[in-house]
């Protein structure tokens, strides 16, 4: 298209002349040109690139100029409007809140599972619509391909949750009229029927057999006191007071994918906390602790210091996939019934029991923990 400063007769000149005489260096023109059209031009700033932005808009009559310089005008000084002058896909901004937003706010193993979202379900089935113009209907017939795919209720329900948060970033920031996805009902998740503790008879089965596996405190201290799997893997020996005997959970393992095993906080306040250890537990440590030292000194230069109460023989961290393998070894060999190793953390009471080391301030953690 011609440069339309470079068009137009002496009166159009005129009149864009007199229009660039009432403005600053960087603000608006509007001029008409010599078909009788208006056009206007705002200036945005500079591109991602480093050139000038600017936005045109043109129309029959001046004053429809005018309205629509200055709503582009008031969107840019509300910080609105996108700087390519090109409304994104959800899959562009999807992949921007991701790494510009979504990764400063959740931890590392939420952000993995958000990319896995976004890579396997979002971007393929939705990532081509533009933003502006994303439906509820869009979403709705996504859930239903997913459920005739037969992804589980929770999984699509986690699909849904990752577009919401996505997407009220975009409506706060003013990308979008509304968040589509709080018109849409998300799946009904039926919550799983918790297995029942393990019985009296059944625990004592379990510490029978545990007894003949390395790490035998791992499940006689740790499933006592209700540790969950991640407590229980990141306990490190400076968390482990056995003069006072108290145990304090600060952190959890776990593995996240391009950084290996990391060690988080716990999300919640509550989940820090500090435990009470009767004597039999204290000493079922103390035992432990003699029996790491002599693989420490067996393992020599290979022994790899993490400090850790549990770990593998070269003092490595456990693995979460090795320490369930050896939670259903040891059912097995009990000849117990199967259950999950989050539910064992629940059996915490009756493992007390029959340890005989239900002390006041023991039930005080299960209290807690429940």
């Amino acid at each position: 298209m011609t440069d339309p400063e470079r068009r137009g007769n002496p009166t159009t000149r005129r009149e864009k002349t007199a229009e660039s005489r009432k403005r600053a260096s960087g603000e608006s023109s509007i001029y008409r040109d010599e078909d009788g059209r208006w056009h206007g031009f705002v200036s945005m700033g500079k591109k991602e690139n480093g050139r000038r932005d600017r936005r045109h808009v043109s129309g029959a009559r001046r004053a429809d100029v005018v309205a629509k310089v200055r709503a582009i005008e008031a969107k840019r000084d509300a910080g609105m409007v996108e700087a390519t002058g090109r409304a994104p896909t959800l899959g562009e901004w999807l992949d921007h809140w991701l790494d510009n937003i979504a990764a400063r706010k959740v931890r590392a193993r939420t952000l993995e599972s958000y990319r896995s979202i976004v890579r396997l379900h979002l971007r393929p089935g939705l990532g081509h619509h533009r933003l502006d113009r994303l439906q509820p209907e869009h979403l709705e017939r996504l859930y239903a391909s997913l459920t005739e795919k037969g992804l589980s209720p929770a999984t699509t329900l986690r699909v849904h949750r990752v577009l919401s948060r996505a997407l009220r970033v975009a409506f706060q920031r003013g990308k979008v009229a509304r968040n589509v996805a709080t018109l849409v009902d998300p799946p009904v998740v039926r919550r799983p029927q918790t297995d029942l503790p393990l019985s009296v008879a059944e625990a004592r089965a379990v510490m029978a057999s545990a007894q003949a596996h390395r790490n035998a405190a791992r499940w006689t201290v740790a499933l006592a006191v209700g540790l969950r799997q991640s407590e229980a893997l990141g306990l490190k020996w400076a968390d482990v007071d056995l003069e006072l005997g108290t145990l304090s959970v600060r952190r959890g393992l776990h593995r996240v994918a391009g950084q290996g095993l990391v060690y988080e906080e716990p999300k919640a306040d509550r989940s820090r906390r500090t435990l009470a250890l009767p004597a039999p537990l204290v000493e079922a440590l103390r035992a432990h602790r003699a029996a790491q030292l002599e693989e420490r000194i067996k393992a020599g230069s290979l022994w790899q210091d993490h400090d850790l109460v549990f770990a593998q023989a070269n003092g490595r961290p456990i693995e979460r996939k090795s320490d369930w393998h050896a939670w259903k070894t040891i059912l097995r060999e009990a000849g117990v019934r199967d259950v999950r190793l989050h539910d064992g953390r629940h059996t915490a009471a009756t493992l007390l029991l029959v340890r005989r080391v239900a002390s006041d301030a023991t039930w005080e953690g299960i209290r807690r923990i429940a």
